[in-house]
């Protein structure tokens, strides 16, 4: 390992460590339950899909592409190698470029979360950094899953306590239990959320109840929930998420910020109506056909889709079909 390397490596998390003590002090300026969050998630957020190419190569050309599509759209962010961007299959060097590449083309004044979790504590504080490098304003983690027994909440407020104090960018937790069996503990989100570069959670749930609960124990604290979902967006604004990290917004992208509109004029009539339009198409490109259905759905509405990379299998003509049919049902095809 180079000096320099060592020299760094050796004194980000003192270096962190004042960063973090110092935002703790202009914190305590403001009373907790009044203050704006200090780094404002409220809005919608695409988690991106990656590109490939015939040859399941990234393709940094339609990326691009599609970034120029989504420019007109009033997104608060975007959202880079999540769930539906592929993450799990796409080399440490691609992340990297993939992260990038959305940063050259995304306005400044637009917020870029990277997804950096692995499964050890070291290797996603390593990519987080290399994220931070990258451009990303935000380092997005997942839960690790792979040893599921052992993720006790000790271990995961531990795992997410080192990340956070090394990371030179926010932490937002992420919590998907249908990718990764495991819903991040009630106890380890409200501790969490007092670490003062932890700053809010993406849940993928679904359960309203514990996203309600989460607002009401971290109110007093810097620290925003996520919605991360189109199917329960709006009654997650009910129960006071910010914002919300949802699929079908690289499909539809205009009538989540929309319904976000909505909810945030108290225009609760329409807000719903225009929800119970989005949940079957939400599902549809989610639970139901996955990654391959929501590049499909992409396609129709003027984006790339593209395939996806193996062993991810691209849709049958009669799943094609069904997909269509959900979209035409709700008035979007």
């Amino acid at each position: 390992m180079a000096f320099s390397t060592l020299l760094t490596s050796s004194l980000r998390p003192a270096l962190a460590a004042v960063h973090w003590a110092v935002r703790r002090q202009c914190r305590g300026l403001s009373t907790p339950q009044a203050a704006e969050p200090s780094f404002n998630l409220g809005g919608i957020f695409p988690p991106l899909a990656t590109p490939f190419s015939p040859t399941q190569e990234v393709d940094y050309a339609q990326l691009e592409g599609n970034l120029r599509r989504y420019a007109s759209i009033p997104f608060r962010g975007l959202v880079v190698l999540g769930s539906n961007g592929e993450y799990p299959y796409l080399a440490s060097h691609e992340r990297v470029e993939v992260v990038s590449c959305v940063r050259r083309a995304l306005p400044r004044d637009r917020l870029l979360l990277a997804g950096s979790g692995c499964e050890s504590t070291q290797a996603t504080i390593e990519l987080t950094v290399s994220m931070a490098e990258a451009g990303a304003d935000v380092a997005l983690v997942v839960t690790p899953c792979y040893y599921r027994g052992a993720m006790t909440t000790a271990a995961l407020i531990h795992h997410y306590t080192e990340v956070g104090d090394a990371s030179p960018i926010p932490v937002v937790l992420y919590s998907v239990p249908a990718n990764t069996g495991l819903d991040l503990p009630m106890e380890a989100v409200i501790t969490l959320a007092q670490h003062p570069n932890i700053i809010g959670i993406k849940d993928s749930g679904g359960d309203i109840t514990r996203m309600g609960l989460m607002v009401h124990k971290t109110r007093q604290e810097d620290f925003q929930v996520l919605a991360g979902s189109a199917s329960f967006l709006l009654a997650s604004y009910a129960v006071g998420a910010s914002g919300g990290v949802c699929a079908l917004a690289n499909v539809l992208g205009d009538p989540l910020c929309q319904l976000d509109h909505l909810c945030r004029k108290g225009q609760w009539q329409e807000a719903r109506d225009l929800q119970h339009r989005l949940i079957e198409p939400n599902m549809a490109v989610t639970r139901r056909f996955g990654i391959p259905g929501l590049k499909k759905a992409m396609e129709w509405f003027g984006y790339y889709g593209g395939p996806c990379r193996a062993p991810l299998a691209p849709l049958s003509p009669a799943q094609v079909e069904e997909l269509r049919s959900t979209f035409s049902a709700n008035g979007w095809l």
